[in-house]
């Protein structure tokens, strides 16, 4: 994707819409980022395209190592749309933090990733992460992946907006 910086301004060539990176506390960014990313899938049917614009606005504001989304597909988790390393292609159900979140359909947040019995590696330079499944009609169809080069880094403001941003996702 093309884009220029001018400022904290991030423009997104070919779109009417621009991403204003939110300045202040964590919260305070999330409450300014949220409606811009509706905005960024408003009118758009197409889910590659909304993930993809989802992760590359987290990545921008909040500079974190890997952000992206694994879809289920059959009995897997397959990757998608992400910003950030080379990442694992397939995860299994229950392996990993990923494959954990999807198995229990809950957010896990981990402060430490080497003390996550079963972390997969797929970039040693994570530290911590934080795996949000996204639910719908009572089945998890994917989960939202974010890691951190520094230990500790979220918490429950990030999983309070990260699962409203989810909530969002038009699956």
């Amino acid at each position: 994707m093309n884009h220029a910086t001018e400022g904290r301004r991030l423009y997104l060539c070919g779109m009417a819409e621009d991403l204003i990176i939110a300045e202040g506390g964590k919260e305070e960014q999330y409450r300014q980022l949220l409606p811009q990313l509706k905005a960024l899938m408003d009118g758009e049917p197409d889910l590659v395209a909304n993930l993809a614009n989802i992760s590359a606005a987290l990545h921008q504001q909040f500079r974190w190592s890997w952000v992206g989304f694994y879809l289920v597909r059959d009995a897997e988790l397959v990757l998608g749309p992400f910003q950030g390393p080379v990442a694992c292609t397939r995860i299994r159900k229950g392996r990993g933090v990923c494959g954990s979140a999807w198995e229990r359909a809950e957010t896990i947040l981990v402060p430490d990733v080497e003390r996550f019995p079963g972390h997969i590696a797929c970039s040693s330079l994570s530290r911590s992460e934080i795996v949000v499944p996204v639910i719908r009609g009572g089945e998890v169809v994917a989960v939202l992946d974010v890691d951190s080069e520094h230990l500790d880094h979220f918490d429950d403001i990030d999983r309070k907006w990260l699962e409203a941003i989810v909530a969002e996702l038009p699956f």
